[in-house]
Parts: C-alpha cells; structure tokens; sequence
C-alpha cells in the first residue's frame, strides 16, 4: 500500500508541475486555457472556480494529466475569441508554452535539491572497501580504506557522487579517469583509471563494480540482528544476538562467510553451531529455495546485528550554506539531466544495453522503497524522477513537447506551418515510437520482478 500511494503521490506531484509549466505560460501569452486535468480519462472531479474559463479535473487514470487550450485545429473558435487561440500565437510564444512543461520539471528538481543541500544529505562517504581482482581499479593501483577526494578535478563528497561522476566521463566518451584519493596513512595518491573495459552490457546499476569498485563496509560479525516473522530462521530456534560459529563444520569468521553457505546449499539440510549466552548450541534448518538472477540460492531470513556506532562512522552529511546550495543544486540537476540525455542517446546507438530502460513498475518500487526511508530519500527521488521526465519529454518525438518543439522551430525556419499531413504522420510516427519504448519497459520491469 505504501508503495501504492508513494507512486501515485510522486505522478500527481510531477503531472501538476509539468502541466502548471505550460499553463501558467500559456495564461502569461493570453491564451484560453479550456481544462486542467490530472490523469487521463473519464473525469471523476471537476471543479470551476469564479472568474475562470479553465476546468480543473481529476481523471480516472492517473499515469499522466494535460492541459487543453483553445485551438481552431481541435474544434470551432468564436470569432470574438480567436486572438485567444493557441495556433493565432506567434511562433515563439507557442515554443515558449511548449518549453515551459519540462522547464518546470527541472526547476522543481532545483527547489528539492536546494531545500536537500540546506538541510543535510545522510550520504555514504567515498571510501573504498575490498578492491576486487583483475580489474581495471586493480590496475590502477587502488586500495581498500583509500578515500576518493576528487575525479577529473572535480570534488567528490559522497559515495554516490563516484558513481555519477565516472557514468558522466564514460558517456562522454572519454577512455580513463583521474583520481585523487586519501589512503588511511593521510598521503595523497592520484590514481589512472581505465574505463576501457566497460561495455554496453555491464553499464548498468552496478557499473562500478564492473570496475572493481565498491563502497568500503566494516567487518560484520556473525551475530544474529533480526529474523523475518515465521522464516526458517525463526522457525529452526534462531534468537537475536545468536553467534554463528559452525555451519556443517565450516568455521564463520563474518557474515559473508554465512551468506555464503546459506546460498550455496538451497534445500539442504545444515548444522549450525551457536553460541548463545556463553553456551554452545546445535540447530539444524534447511534454507529456502529461491531463484534469483536466473540461479537458485538458498534463503533464511536473517539479517546481522549492526553496530551503529560504526554504521555511523561511515556516514557523511552533505550540505551548504543556502546560495553555495543553490549553485549546488543547479549543477546536480544540469549533471543528472546530460548524463540522462547521454543514456538516452547511447541505447539508441547500441553502446547501452535498453536493459538500463526502467517503466512504471520499477519508478513504482522506487517509490515505495524510497519512502520508507524518509522523507529526504522521497524527496531525492522525486527530484531524480522529476528531471527524467523533464528530458524525456524534451526528446524531439512526435507526441512529446520536444516533437511539438521541432515543428516550430522549423515553421520559424521556413516562415510558415507545417502542412496538416506532416503533423498526422508525425503523430502515428510518435504513437509508434512510445507504445514501443512502453511495452520496452515494461517488459524490462517485469524481467526484474520475476
């Protein structure tokens, strides 16, 4: 439910936005604005309020909204209101009307980001665990506990930030990476990282690793945290606090030593050694079967015990003074919105995998999970969501304000219209073009689900 309503709040707020861009415009060029809506469909509220031509609508389907404006080439116009009439607009201010719906999006990302950067980002900070072998940050020379301090000059104050900043040098087509990093001793090293060996299938959401790159964890002990309600692991006598010293004589020196003999044996009957309030305790259980990634691993629902002084530790808070953050938040958003334009361009190429592609079950997912996290991680995410939809409504297709915008740009050029077969075979061409990026994504959405 919570996921429900996170995804449904996230469209209404991002459609009216949008939508408030090109009304707000359009009443600003003196055009007659006939009807807001939220969502598409049967309208289930309208409401007219004194002194307004405009009706504002909630519709059934809530996976968009529109503003519809008085037009001769959508019905008949009143002599007496044609200078109303979006298509009697010089060309300019239609551009400026069209413009303004993705504008608005990506301003509203600037307001979150900013409002972010003045309260504080919890981020993780940029240091480096285990380096993973045979790859290019081995190469490079790196070590675990090093702390990233900048990339290509640019300064890196998060974990997050890593990631951002090299997808921004490889879509840009560049082979190699400068990195300055702080070891534990305090010298300063610069590391040349080669991105080379980074391909169309392996620039997905764990791109770094690919790399050899991840975040530094600290050693996690095999204490028993918390147990799913009714798992195997409640099941088989598991208590909180529980240490985990043997798994079918396979001594457990951390976690990962006991994620692995859980996955590797789904199905399996295993013997547990553990110690509990000084004392030794045997327990046998046999870890659910679950496929995951296309191979079956084995599951127990358990999570460790953590200590949050050293969870702590490996946090940093990100913020600014109000106009350092407000610069901030126009280079985030600017940043986001090229390496947005960039994944765009390199699926259409073929350097990317259309993997990458997300639809409305994932953004949904997204939604839920970021909500649960806090009100800052929601509103990281809408921003995020926020400036994708700003770029992908500005992509010159039929349908889309960027194919509306191209239409102008080449009446400005050629000093009239264009003729009414062009825009009816721009619109099928359009409608083609998104069914197909949807049923796209939606089967990528539900390659991930199951």
């Amino acid at each position: 439910m919570i996921t429900l309503l996170s995804f449904i709040a996230a469209i209404a707020i991002l459609v009216v936005i949008h939508e408030m861009g090109h009304y707000w415009v359009a009443r600003l060029c003196g055009v007659k604005v006939l009807r807001f809506s939220v969502g598409f469909g049967k309208a289930i509220y309208t409401k007219r309020f004194a002194n307004s031509e405009t009706d504002w609508v909630i519709s059934a389907i809530p996976l968009g909204g529109y503003v519809k404006m008085l037009d001769e080439r959508e019905g008949e116009v009143v002599t007496h209101e044609l200078h109303l009439a979006f298509n009697r607009q010089p060309v300019l201010q239609r551009m400026a009307i069209v413009v303004a719906g993705p504008v608005a999006n990506l301003l509203l990302a600037i307001i979150l980001f900013w409002a972010l950067f003045i309260y504080g980002v919890p981020s993780l900070k940029p240091v480096l665990g285990e380096i993973l072998p045979n790859t290019a940050a081995a190469s490079a020379s790196m070590n675990a506990q090093e702390t990233i301090l900048s990339i290509n000059e640019q300064a890196i104050p998060s974990w997050e930030q890593v990631s951002w900043a090299l997808l921004d040098i490889v879509l840009q087509g560049d082979t190699e990476a400068r990195i300055e990093a702080r070891t534990v001793q305090g010298d300063i090293v610069l590391h040349v990282l080669d991105l080379k060996a980074l391909t169309s299938d392996n620039m997905n959401e764990d791109f770094l690793r690919s790399l050899g790159l991840q975040p530094y964890q600290p050693l996690v002990r095999p204490v028993i945290g918390k147990l799913v309600e009714g798992g195997v692991a409640q099941r088989a006598g598991l208590l909180p606090d529980d240490k985990i010293l043997r798994v079918d004589s396979q001594s457990i020196e951390d976690w990962k030593d006991l994620v692995k003999a859980v996955r590797g044996h789904p199905g399996q009957l295993l013997r547990l050694e553990v110690e509990r309030s000084g004392t030794l305790q045997v327990l046998h259980l046999t870890p659910e079967a679950t496929s995951e990634a296309n191979i079956t691993v084995g599951k127990i629902g358990a999570a460790p015990h953590i200590d949050q002084r050293e969870l702590d530790a490996l946090l940093t808070n990100v913020h600014y003074a109000p106009l350092a953050a407000f610069g901030h938040a126009v280079r985030k958003t600017w940043d986001i919105s090229k390496v947005s334009l960039k994944s765009l361009g390199k699926m259409v190429s073929g350097e990317m995998s259309l993997k990458n592609l997300s639809g409305p079950i994932t953004i949904a997912d997204y939604a839920g999970q970021s909500a649960q996290m806090g009100v800052v991680a929601y509103l990281s995410f809408l921003a995020l969501i926020s400036i994708s939809l700003g770029v992908l409504n500005l992509l010159p297709i039929p349908l889309l304000d960027g194919g509306h915008l191209l239409y102008y740009m080449v009446e400005l050029i050629k000093g009239s219209p264009m003729s009414e077969k062009v825009w009816g075979a721009g619109q099928k061409v359009g409608i083609a073009l998104l069914v197909t990026l949807m049923a796209l994504a939606l089967f990528n959405d539900f390659s991930r689900l199951f």
